[in-house]
């Protein structure tokens, strides 16, 4: 409700501002009686009859010439004391401008008497009102046409999927322009169908102008802040704001949007009255600058109420103070008519914000960041982002880049101010086709290796997605350094500087770096063909010459391996050599078991097919096996028993523990059946009698070495 009322009063206001301004011209009519402005003297015709003549030009240009060339080396001093006198001169205008207002009143009264056939301003007042209300009464017949066809629009706005939100915005931005557009065809359409006096056609045609400019921006403001009274029903309108923000915020910045926007078409309005009617270029600035002030007013206030700084200290607040202080010197840049300057303070200050709402404005329309995921190409999200960044970045510079040119022509010659603006533009134009390719590529990337994350599969999908999430960073970074290193090139190259030594250093440079470090080349190169050829994956299990273990991960030069007692090893890919992995698709794990000689073997293999049929009903080692264990056959006969080998065929990493399982069933059956393992036997064989002379012998040696041992001792002490 709030909003609807200050438009209402804001259109009032424009009304009566454009009213006032024709109301204090008429006023200052009374002051002086109508006089017809004296033609040009004969001399100035002729003077200026002679400037035309091109010999004449020839000359000046040539005069004017010659100074510059004698003197270049004190152009810079010169240029400098040629600046600065300027803007005192432009300044000491200005103060000498403030008693000449009434006086310029008046004579421009008495323009709009002699111009419009004896009429005053009260004449040009009422031709503007009638207009404007010919306008008004057109867009209150067309919202009355098409307003009930909105509100059943609206009524399903609830009820309508995210995927049609952009529509509705559509029809948010088509109900709050559609009008405007009949306004501007009823108001101005109808005044140019008729044939008028020139000033005339000069004082009220930039006043309806300004009208439909202020009142487009309250449209498309109200549309982007989610204020406008299409969303105001159903409490829809947080969801169809295109700038994300609260509504504290929204009704904070539409109000002061608005005040701004009305100073600004004023100021422009009233210039353009000014220059028609003859103003003198100093009063012309002199009204211009007041009506600024009102603009550095609505900055300040703004700065200091914001909603954000309400949570913040009320005693330090530097960044207000920051804020104000840029704000001052930017209007005392206006002021000392350093254009170049305030216009690079303007876009250092706006540019950045604004950007930042392109791209909000433009993820907005087409929907939320859940349906960005699901259905939203990534290419034209981001031609339609940067897209709309670069007409905003273009049109900045555009008019930074004719200012520019402007300001520069007094201060060097017009062939390097054409050099050096044509470089600036097209060093943007490269910028910003790099930034489009670079966004283009890193969307494509980033969009499939997030896919690469979640979707699942197979083993081999899996593997190609591992692939996908090693290559692809990779293949990222060194497109943006390729990227940046081309456009850095073509701007320095468009702004006139030699890239020919660049490359050839480079070059020299490039060829040092590769000799001195083609092993870390060969680290690289050799790592990319890992990743291609698939050789091992995070989380398996490989051997390389001495070097194995479990790969932990790697980058793009070196491989981590967790060996299974501990120790991690970093291992160069251009070291590794040939890779054996040990968990890709199946294991086939043997092993052998000696039994007795008087063992049957075929006993032995209806009990091991048992034990392998139990494995597979295990709840745990079942899954995992391919294969259950099966008994071969006969591998060798050992010095104590048969040597029988046993394999089975498991998931990889799997084959140890399920080996641990099998043994100690196949112990367990073995005993249940009868079955014995053969061990180590030592047999001894002799007729009694030889057993007992050997042992006589034996008794007899032992007894004479321990007499010998005896007859030592007495002597010793004897």
């Amino acid at each position: 409700m709030g909003s609807v009322v200050f438009r209402v009063w804001a259109a009032r206001a424009a009304a009566l501002l454009a009213l006032g301004l024709i109301a204090f011209i008429g006023c200052a009519a009374t002051a002086r009686a109508q006089t017809a402005p004296a033609p040009p003297p004969a001399k100035v015709e002729q003077i200026l009859k002679l400037l035309d003549d091109p010999e004449v030009k020839a000359w000046l240009e040539k005069k004017n010439a010659a100074p510059a060339t004698e003197g270049s080396m004190g152009a810079s001093a010169n240029d400098f004391m040629k600046w600065s006198n300027a803007i005192r001169a432009h300044l000491r205008g200005i103060g000498e401008a403030i008693p000449e207002v009434p006086g310029e009143f008046e004579e421009a009264s008495d323009t709009i008497m002699t111009e419009v056939h004896g009429r005053g301003p009260g004449a040009i007042l009422v031709l503007f009102a009638g207009f404007a209300a010919l306008g008004f009464g057109a867009e209150f017949i067309f919202r009355r046409l098409v307003g009930r066809a909105h509100e059943r629009s609206l009524a399903n706005v609830t009820e309508a999927r995210t995927t049609a939100r952009h529509h509705v915005i559509g029809k948010a931005i088509f109900i709050a322009i559609a009008p405007l557009v009949v306004f501007a065809i009823a108001s101005v359409g109808a005044f140019l169908a008729f044939t008028w006096p020139p000033l005339l056609s000069q004082l009220v045609l930039p006043l309806l102008i300004a009208l439909i400019a202020w009142r487009a921006i309250m449209q498309i403001t109200a549309v982007l802040l989610g204020t406008h009274r299409a969303y105001a029903s159903d409490g829809v309108h947080p969801q169809l704001r295109l700038i994300p923000m609260d509504d504290v915020k929204a009704k904070f910045w539409y109000p002061r949007v608005g005040a701004f926007a009305f100073i600004f078409f004023a100021g422009w309005a009233l210039a353009g009255l000014m220059d028609v009617l003859n103003f003198t270029p100093n009063v012309r600035s002199l009204l211009v600058y007041i009506l600024g002030l009102g603009l550095l007013a609505i900055g300040i206030e703004a700065v200091w109420r914001r909603p954000e700084t309400q949570t913040e200290s009320k005693v330090y607040r530097l960044k207000e103070w920051l804020l104000t202080f840029y704000l001052c010197v930017l209007w005392l840049l206006w002021i000392a008519g350093l254009g170049l300057l305030l216009w690079v303070g303007i876009y250092a200050l706006v540019l950045p914000p604004i950007l930042r709402a392109t791209s909000a404005i433009v993820r907005s329309f087409f929907g939320s960041d859940e349906e960005a995921v699901k259905s939203r190409s990534a290419i034209f999200e981001v031609l339609m982002e940067r897209g709309a960044r670069a007409i905003v970045i273009i049109i900045a510079v555009a008019w930074l880049a004719s200012v520019a040119r402007f300001r520069a022509s007094g201060l060097m010659g017009d062939e390097s101010a054409t050099r050096l603006i044509r470089g600036v533009l097209s060093g943007v134009v490269i910028l910003l086709a790099a930034d489009l390719l670079w966004q283009l590529a890193k969307g494509l990337i980033n969009r499939r290796i997030e896919r690469a994350r979640i979707e699942g599969g197979d083993e081999a999908e899996l593997a190609r997605s591992g692939r996908l999430l090693t290559l692809l960073p990779i293949l990222r970074n060194f497109l943006a350094v390729l990227i940046v290193t081309i456009a850095v090139m073509m701007v320095l190259s468009g702004l006139g500087v030699e890239i020919g030594p660049l490359i050839a250093g480079a070059g020299i440079f490039g060829v040092a770096i590769g000799f001195g470090s083609q092993s870390l080349v060969k680290d690289v190169i050799s790592g990319v063909f890992y990743m291609t050829d698939d050789a091992f994956r995070v989380g398996e299990y490989i051997q390389s010459g001495s070097y194995k273990g479990t790969v932990e991960s790697f980058s793009i030069r070196s491989v981590k391996l967790r060996h299974h007692r501990g120790p991690i090893f970093t291992v160069p890919f251009g070291t590794l050599g040939a890779v054996q992995n040990m968990s890709r698709d199946w294991v086939i794990d043997k092993f052998l078991i000696s039994v007795n000689y008087d063992t049957d073997i075929a006993k032995v293999k209806k009990v091991v097919k048992g034990v392998g049929a139990a494995l597979l009903d295990d709840p745990e080692m079942g899954p995992q096996i391919i294969e259950t264990v099966k008994m071969k056959g006969v591998e060798a006969f050992g010095d104590y028993g048969i040597n029988l080998s046993f394999a089975m065929m498991t998931k990889p990493g799997h084959q140890s523990t399920i080996r641990r399982r099998a043994y100690a069933m196949i112990r367990e059956a073995f005993a249940e059946n009868g079955i014995g393992f053969a061990s180590p036997t030592v047999q001894v064989a002799g007729n009694e009698d030889h057993s007992a002379t050997s042992a006589a012998a034996a008794r007899d040696t032992l007894n004479r070495k321990k007499a010998a041992e005896a007859a030592k001792a007495a002597e010793g002490e004897g």
